[in-house]
């Protein structure tokens, strides 16, 4: 199976209004069909958030993701046997005071 790349567009800036409600601007909207009470999936991916119209097209997103790791051989396991380094890791780089000095930070002491 071939994974094609959508194309990747610079949306203009948007406001949060009151509501807490994000206006997509219309070329947008029209591009995809997007019409008002339409479902969109919100992700968050570490500081930014990612919008996704219609469960279609998180399915999609979902295949193109799984068609990659297969190509790479790689299995839900392999994926999960990274998980405690890589969590150590950004532990060090966010929280180096916190994280001790075998990981290159230094540990503060619980009194003050």
């Amino acid at each position: 199976m071939s994974v094609s790349h959508p194309q990747v567009k610079y949306m203009a800036h948007t406001r949060i209004g009151e509501k807490g409600q994000l206006t997509i601007p219309k070329p947008y909207r029209d591009e995809l069909g997007l019409d008002p009470g339409d479902p969109v999936a919100v992700l968050r991916i570490g500081e930014g958030l990612l919008s996704i119209p219609e469960q279609n097209r998180f399915q999609s997103i979902c295949e193109a993701i799984v068609s990659v790791l297969e190509g790479q051989h790689l299995a839900p396991a392999d994926l999960l046997d990274t998980l405690p380094s890589a969590r150590r890791r950004v532990f060090s780089r966010r929280y180096p005071e916190l994280a001790g000095p075998e990981r290159g930070g230094t540990r503060r002491s619980k009194s003050r």
